[in-house]
């Protein structure tokens, strides 16, 4: 098993909460300046009409300010993505210290993580497990969100994941509502386990969205138990199923031959059913 070390400000190697990748986090110290005459922050929004106009203007530099004003533009470009990062051409700092708030880097990835004492607050930190890879990109969103909600809101994680069932069922090709959804697969001979699976996580999201006999407004134990129902149903529907299929696809073609031609003969040899 792959060894795993939370985010802590006790450690310099953990799991970044990034690339989730386990290597090394150099840690950096804050600092603080007074803006000049008590200006707000620079907030660069995309589409505002100063920053489109101040990139137009700096775009159009050439000779000797050039090279200078395309780092500028790319330092406005990453600060309108509204995310942390570092700009080493800023080297203007006072040395007051802003305690208590600290930078983490990422060896790998080279992106930061922001703390306030010893709790991580950016990126948001992940309670449920991570989803299973197989989990389609926009169910994985979903599912990702309701791990971020899961320590404020046990009944929201659970009514995302309840999501996460009817949107892997349409993925499947199935319509209707979550439990129609179900039955059309028992028809199609979905495993009983399975099937209890997805009526648990029915069941319960339905509570969580509609007054029931199942109160979830505190209950984190039961609801972080169907996040691994959401990955165990997915690794029974789509993982383990992709698996086969590609092992299968890599027999050689003879063999695929001589197992097509093996049941088209049990098939043929098989009794009708009687008629009553």
């Amino acid at each position: 098993m792959t060894k795993h070390v939370a985010p802590s400000v006790d450690e310099t190697a953990f799991n970044c909460p990034h690339c989730e990748a386990l290597t090394t986090q150099y840690w950096y110290n804050l600092y603080i300046e007074q803006r000049k005459d008590n200006s707000t922050p620079s907030v660069w929004r995309e589409g505002d009409e100063h920053y489109e106009k101040i990139i137009k203007t700096l775009s159009a530099s050439r000779g000797e300010l050039k090279e200078e004003h395309d780092q500028i533009i790319g330092s406005i470009k990453r600060q309108a993505k509204g995310l942390p990062f570092f700009d080493k051409s800023s080297t203007s700092y006072s040395q007051t210290v802003l305690h208590n708030v600290y930078i983490s880097k990422c060896y790998n990835c080279k992106q930061v993580t922001v703390w306030l004492y010893d709790k991580m607050i950016w990126p948001a930190p992940k309670e449920g497990p991570a989803p299973n890879i197989d989990l389609p990109a926009d169910i994985k969103i979903d599912f990702e969100e309701a791990g971020r909600i899961l320590p404020l809101s046990p009944r929201g994680a659970t009514a995302l994941l309840r999501l996460c069932i009817q949107k892997l069922c349409e993925h499947l090709g199935e319509k209707g509502t979550v439990d129609e959804c179900i039955a059309s697969l028992v028809t199609k001979g979905l495993d009983k386990r399975i099937e209890k699976s997805l009526d648990i996580v029915r069941v319960i999201g339905n509570n969580a969205v509609h007054p029931g006999q199942i109160d979830l407004r505190d209950d984190n134990a039961t609801a972080f138990k169907l996040f691994d129902l959401v990955n165990l149903i997915t690794d029974a529907l789509i993982s383990q199923p992709k698996h086969i299929e590609a092992m299968y696809s890599s027999l050689p073609q003879s063999a695929k031959d001589g197992i097509e031609a093996r049941n088209k003969k049990a098939l043929s040899m098989k009794k009708p059913e009687p008629t009553v």
